[in-house]
């Protein structure tokens, strides 16, 4: 593996992560009644604790 493929592999996983980080504080600044239609958790709901702590939440909780 090259050092350009690393790089480029590690831009891209960046991107990924800032754009699922602003769409998830994007959603926190709606009104909760509108979060609650679409079925976004509370913010401290246990079942989604990780939205803005962990890289990969979804990822993570399958590996387990």
């Amino acid at each position: 593996m090259s050092i350009l493929s690393s790089i480029g592999r590690i831009a891209t996983n960046y991107s990924a992560t800032r754009a699922r980080y602003r769409a998830a504080r994007t959603l926190y600044l709606l009104p909760l009644d509108i979060r609650k239609d679409i079925g976004w958790p509370e913010p401290g709901d246990p079942g989604d604790a990780d939205v803005f702590s962990a890289p990969h939440p979804r990822a993570a909780a399958t590996r387990r």
